[in-house]
């Protein structure tokens, strides 16, 4: 199996891309080993200098410390991907999608989710992260940053010139996009 990796815009974040199915069941970000009891994901968080895993559909991002040289972590990541899919596992997170409660949103608040995932979600998962709406207050919008785009230098310069001024432009009420 050929696993590609593709840098993205934050250097301590390397997007894997296995050719497989990743996660069924929405995107995941774990931060430590002890978030979950899935055996890939404990391994790779266990390797020295990695800090966290965002999961999607069809890729995974692996953050690291910055003074950690990615060629020591890389070919380990690899390696736990091949064992893991030559088991016969199909997804790396295989749920069947039960119904889940939403929480009820207002027009503004479900303007703003169909913008961040019809034309903000799909290009900020092609530099391996994830955004999503945390809420919309006094004309302020917070989304949570996941995965490379998690403390990624640019992170700050996208989210104020390209999130905001999207949301900006399609909704009057929207003055300000935050990250947390």
């Amino acid at each position: 199996m050929f696993i590609q990796t593709q840098e993205t815009p934050n250097p301590n974040s390397l997007k894997f891309l296995p050719g497989k199915g990743v996660s069924n069941d929405g995107p995941y970000e774990f931060l430590n080993k002890d978030q979950t009891e899935i055996p890939i994901l404990k391994n790779i968080l266990s390797i020295n200098g990695v800090t966290g895993i965002f999961l999607s559909s069809d890729f995974l991002s692996i953050n690291k410390i910055q003074d950690e040289k990615w060629e020591n972590i890389k070919h380990l990541v690899i390696a736990y991907l091949n064992e893991h899919y030559d088991e016969g596992n199909k997804f790396i997170i295989n749920k069947n999608a039960e119904f889940d409660v939403h929480k009820e949103y207002g027009e503004i608040e479900n303007k703003i989710i169909k913008i961040l995932e019809t034309k903000i979600r799909p290009a900020v998962a092609r530099d391996g992260g994830d955004i999503t709406f945390k809420e919309f207050k006094d004309g302020k919008v917070t989304v949570i940053l996941k995965g490379s785009c998690s403390g990624c230098p640019s992170s700050t310069l996208t989210l104020k010139q390209g999130v905001q001024n999207l949301l900006c432009h399609y909704i009057p009420e929207v003055k300000e996009v935050l990250a947390v």
